[in-house]
C-alpha cells in the first residue's frame, strides 16, 4: 500500500481516519492550538514518518499552510516520501546562516504543504537538535505556516525526540498494532514527562479498517 494513503486512496477508511485526527488535534488546546506538533512513536516498530506525512496532507487539504519537517536526521524518510531531493534541509539551516534566513522548503503537489527535509546527515544528530540554534529554526518555521509538523526518531532508541520535545507545544505518539511493545510506549511516556513534553495523543496505526462505512 502507498504509504501517503490520504493522496493514493483519499476515499479510503484509513484517510477517513487521518482526517479525525486531523479534527481531534484542533481540539487538543482550546484555548492555544497546537502550531508546532513533534510526531514520534516509542521504539521503530511503528511507521511514525508515513502517520506525520498523511497528517500534513490532510491539514493542507483543510486549507491550512503546513510546513513538515524531517527531524530524523538518522534514518530520513520525508524527501522518499514525497520525492523530494535531499541536499540541503534541517542539516544546512542549523548550519548556515544564509539557509535559516532562506529555509529551503520544498514544495509538493499538495497546495499549502510544504517539507523541509533532513538535508546531509550530521555525525552527531541528538546534539544538532540540542543546539541553541534549533531553537531559532523552531520559531523560523513557526512564521511560515499555521501548523509546522516535526518527524522525529523513536523516543526510548535515541535520545533526539527527548531533546526536541519541549520545543514544540505538543507530541503525538504512534503505536503500531500488533507490534508496538507497552514497556517501550510506557518508558517513552516517562521519557517525555522528564522533560516536560506535552504528549497531546496517541495515534495507532495498522488497524485492519471496518469494511461497513457510512457513505461509502
Amino acid at each position: 500500500m502507498n504509504a501517503l494513503v490520504t493522496l493514493a486512496d483519499p476515499h479510503s477508511a484509513v484517510a477517513e481516519a487521518y482526517r479525525v485526527l486531523r479534527t481531534n488535534l484542533a481540539f487538543a488546546r482550546p484555548d492555544a492550538p497546537l502550531r508546532t506538533l513533534l510526531v514520534t512513536s516509542p521504539a521503530p516498530d511503528a511507521d511514525k514518518s508515513a502517520a506525520a506525512a498523511n497528517l500534513a496532507v490532510v491539514t493542507a487539504q483543510a486549507g491550512r499552510t503546513v510546513v513538515l519537517v524531517d527531524c530524523d536526521l538518522r534514518r530520513p524518510a520525508q524527501h522518499t516520501l514525497f520525492g523530494l531531493a535531499n541536499d540541503a534541509g534541517v542539516t544546512t539551516a542549523l548550519l548556515d546562516d544564509a539557509a535559516l534566513a532562506d529555509l529551503p522548503l520544498r514544495a509538493t503537489p499538495v497546495d499549502g504543504l510544504k517539507v523541509l527535509t533532513s538535508g546531509p546527515l550530521p555525525p552527531n544528530p541528538a546534539e544538532l537538535l540540542g543546539a541553541r540554534r534549533m531553537g531559532a529554526l523552531v520559531d523560523r518555521l513557526a512564521e511560515q505556516a499555521d501548523l509546522v509538523l516535526f518527524d522525529a526518531p523513536p523516543v526510548v532508541a535515541v535520545t533526539d525526540a527527548a531533546v526536541l520535545a519541549p520545543q514544540v507545544d505538543g507530541v503525538l505518539l504512534v503505536l503500531e498494532a500488533g507490534r508496538s511493545r507497552r514497556d517501550h510506549t510506557v518508558r517513552a511516556r516517562e521519557l517525555l514527562d522528564k522533560v516536560g513534553a506535552t504528549v497531546v495523543g496517541v495515534v495507532l496505526c495498522g488497524v485492519e479498517p471496518d469494511t461497513v462505512a457510512y457513505g461509502a
